[in-house]
């Protein structure tokens, strides 16, 4: 994943053509709570950090932290 992104353009990236609802739904948060997380306007507690890597097929550290 490209150090320069934001967390939220990762996180756009990686959804590609995936609604925001279906991601939403698939790490059991509610679509509002996501597209935040998509415009870096609200951070997710690591356990929902753990859920979207994992959704993704990713390391926390590579989509979070990096």
């Amino acid at each position: 994943m490209d150090k320069n992104l934001t967390t939220g353009q990762k996180l756009r990236k990686l959804r590609g053509k995936r609604s925001k609802a279906e991601v939403a739904a698939a790490i059991g948060v509610s679509e509002s709570a996501y597209v935040k997380y998509e415009r870096d306007e609200r951070n997710p507690s690591d356990i929902v950090k753990q859920r979207i890597a994992d959704y993704y097929g990713r390391k926390v550290g590579s989509i979070f932290f990096s």
